[in-house]
């Protein structure tokens, strides 16, 4: 159960922390600062529950990073269910908490992850299979057993995770993550709401590939 909780409090710490910058900072396309806040924000929680929660979880925090997990055989299906299930309750308390100090602070939103101007529905859901697959490929690599980056892999999936949110923003906020999508939607609601099944979708379809792509150039061969 411990495994199972410290994916809750992970995933409560992502949400509340990179969501919380991002409207802090009134993260705004138009204002590469708000960007660069915004980026920095996800990957340093990330950084800092990998190595908090790396040695009870392995700190997915992420569906998809777990989804990605089960396909290469590091994780059971019953703890993978139950690892995305208690990600999502984490993401949901996370979003609770930002929403309880944004609506007494004279601030709005929560978050939540929308096409952005002049983006399609395929525009968002690409941008969210591409970079999601880059990430979870990222997470499996550096933490492969025998090709991984040891204690180096928390810093460099977190860095992983700027880079890929100082790309992604401008199309669709950046998700890679379904539960970090799943509970800001749901507290902000509209086309936030609306849109949320691409949050979904494309995470799910960019670890499948990652995946594959992991089987094909990391995993040894049997003979």
């Amino acid at each position: 159960m411990k495994k199972y909780l410290a994916e809750m409090v992970g995933t409560m710490v992502l949400v509340l922390m990179g969501c919380g910058v991002a409207v802090s900072l009134g993260c705004n396309n138009g204002d590469p600062e708000t960007v660069i806040g915004t980026a920095l924000a996800f990957g340093l929680a990330v950084v800092a529950m990998a190595y908090a929660i790396g040695g009870i979880s392995g700190c997915h925090i992420n569906p998809a990073i777990t989804l990605g997990c089960f396909l290469t055989k590091r994780i059971s299906g019953k703890d993978a269910a139950l690892y995305m299930l208690f990600q999502v309750i984490g993401a949901f308390i996370g979003s609770a908490l930002l929403y309880l100090l944004t609506s007494n602070s004279g601030l709005t939103g929560t978050g939540a992850n929308d096409l952005q101007d002049g983006v399609t529905v395929v525009g968002g859901l690409l941008a969210e299979i591409i970079f999601t697959c880059v990430f979870v490929l990222v997470v499996l690599g550096t933490t492969d057993a025998k090709k991984g980056a040891g204690n180096f892999a928390g810093l460099a999936i977190g860095l992983s995770l700027v880079l890929v949110h100082l790309v992604c923003i401008r199309y669709t906020g950046t998700s890679v993550n379904p539960a970090r999508s799943i509970a800001p939607a749901v507290f902000q609601g509209g086309t936030a709401l609306a849109n949320l099944w691409i949050f979904i979708v494309g995470p799910f379809i960019g670890a499948i590939c990652a995946a594959g792509i992991w089987g094909l150039i990391g995993c040894d061969r049997q003979e």
